[in-house]
């Protein structure tokens, strides 16, 4: 598969519907991709940025914004192309930034499709899409087959915690491919996660395509953390830095505070007020507070405990919560 331009041009950019590192020369390029249509027949386009060096060496790819409101990894996408700018001496490095256009726009985390037999759909749990399926299988298909899985030889996928919650720096890896670990650990999160995947997820296709992927969480949804953003910005760069794709980085782990293989989801009973009495990355023992659950006049009615030790790994900051909603997650 070459890269195919199209005859349109936008913002001063060329408009691609397929792409292949290899056909690119040496140097920074920046490119509409043309995804599909809207159900107005109007084209959508996401935004691509292509590094490449004049040696060889590997490729990786990033993405952000697979879930709309996860505005973190978007930012730190952002800041990873401005760094690479004229530094990637071998291999490639290409990034997309907003994977699910339709979401992004209307602060979702969901793709919206305007077909009324549609419904919203979790794009991370759609990869690598349907050529003759929906309209999110398709748009998927196209991102994977013609972006994604023919320029890759690694990947990142930025993400945040679902918006009303909170993670610290998290990465997923499969321990069972040294590259996925390997680039976790470069990247010096809080806490790494060992995690063999739940078919439809971006970062399990990756792996059972043959191309070692990890997934990186930087904090919270919809709500910027420029803190996190740059030590996410710092460790990818490091991550680049290792495998010979720049020249600049400390290539070496800064942080890490936790792996584990478990993690258990604490749920709201019924809807209320939720106060957590804990915080990222405390320590817990079986039986310990973790929050205090208020109804609508203010008045206590539960309380929340430990249900064994671990690490707190998530935790509500919007304090109404739903029937089933997420207030705090330990990893073990």
């Amino acid at each position: 598969m070459n890269t195919e331009y199209l005859k349109d041009v936008i913002d001063g950019y060329p408009v691609i519907s397929k792409l292949n590192v290899n056909d690119l020369e040496a140097g920074d390029h920046t490119f509409w991709f043309r995804v599909g249509t809207n159900a107005l027949g109007q084209w959508q386009h996401l935004p691509v940025m292509v590094f490449k060096g004049k040696e060889a060496g590997k490729r990786f790819v990033i993405t952000a914004g697979v879930h709309g409101d996860e505005y973190n990894g978007i930012l730190t996408s952002h800041q990873i192309g401005e760094a690479l700018k004229g530094k990637v001496t071998r291999g490639s490095v290409v990034i997309v930034p907003t994977i699910n256009l339709s979401g992004t726009l209307n602060h979702n985390r969901d793709y919206i499709s305007n077909d009324p037999d549609h419904s919203t759909a979790n794009l991370n749990r759609f990869f690598p899409g349907n050529k003759e399926g929906n309209e999110a299988q398709r748009y998927v298909f196209n991102i994977w087959e013609y972006l994604l899985k023919p320029n890759a030889d690694l990947a990142i996928d930025l993400h945040t915690q679902t918006s009303g919650t909170v993670y610290p720096l998290y990465a997923f890896a499969d321990y069972r491919m040294p590259d996925c670990v390997k680039m976790a650990k470069l990247i010096g999160p809080d806490v790494i996660l060992d995690d063999p995947g739940d078919p439809g997820i971006l970062e399990t296709v990756w792996n059972r395509s043959g191309i070692p992927s990890t997934t990186l969480e930087v904090g919270m949804g919809r709500y910027s953390d420029y803190p996190l953003i740059e030590r996410s910005v710092k460790g990818v760069l490091n991550c680049l830095c290792a495998y010979e794709l720049i020249d600049e980085g400390s290539c070496e782990v800064e942080r890490l505070v936790f792996e584990g293989k478990e993690v258990s989801s604490i749920r709201a009973i019924t809807g209320g007020f939720y106060r957590p009495q804990v915080e990222l990355l405390q320590l817990v023992k079986e039986g310990d507070l973790l929050s205090i659950q208020t109804d609508a006049f203010g008045r206590e009615v539960r309380r929340y405990l430990a249900p064994r030790d671990g690490l707190v790994l998530s935790l509500n900051v919007e304090p109404m919560r739903a029937t089933g909603a997420l207030i705090v997650r330990l990893i073990h």
